[in-house]
C-alpha cells in the first residue's frame, strides 16, 4: 500500500485472468528465498518504475477466491517516494491512479474487499502508529 501525502492509496486496474477489471495495489508473490520487504520494493518498481526507500509491515488477509486459489496477502505500507507511476506491464494493468481510502472505486480486488472488512479503522491506526502522513517515520 503506497500513500500520497495526501493519505491516498496507489491502485492499478488489473487485466489478469485472476481479478480482471478490479483495483489492487502493486505487488505479486515472493521469490524464492525473498523478504516482503524485498518484494514489496521490487513488484513496486516493476510494476510502476516507482522506487520504494522506506517500507513497513502492515496487516494480511486471507483469502480464498472462487476458483479455489488460496492466499494469504502480507500489505506492506510505503509513503509515496515521488514521481509519476507508470503502466510497466501492459498485460497485467491498464493504469495507475490515486484513491482516497475512504472512497475506493468498485470492483476492489478481493483481499482488499477482506483488509476494508476486517480493519475499518485502518487508516487511524496507521497515522497513530505513525505509519503514514510522516514521511521521516519509515525507517528501513
Amino acid at each position: 500500500m503506497i500513500f500520497n501525502e495526501h493519505q491516498q492509496v496507489l491502485l492499478g486496474k488489473r487485466l489478469g485472468k485472476h481479478g480482471y477489471g478490479t483495483r489492487a495495489f502493486p505487488g505479486g508473490h515472493l521469490e524464492y528465498k525473498e523478504s516482503p520487504f524485498d518484494c514489496a520494493v521490487r513488484e513496486t518498481r516493476e510494476e510502476t518504475g516507482l522506487i520504494l526507500n522506506y517500507v513497513n509491515q502492515g496487516p494480511w488477509t486471507n483469502d480464498v477466491f472462487d476458483d479455489g486459489s488460496h492466499y494469504l496477502t502480507l500489505f506492506m505500507l510505503a509513503n509515496h517516494p515521488g514521481g509519476i507511476p507508470r503502466v510497466l506491464e501492459p498485460d497485467k494493468c491498464e493504469k495507475w491512479e490515486w484513491f482516497d481510502w475512504n472512497d475506493l472505486p468498485a470492483p476492489l480486488f478481493r483481499t482488499i474487499i477482506t483488509l476494508k472488512s476486517n480493519h475499518t479503522d485502518l487508516i487511524k491506526s496507521l497515522k497513530a502508529k505513525a505509519h503514514i502522513g510522516n514521511y521521516g517515520s519509515m525507517l528501513p
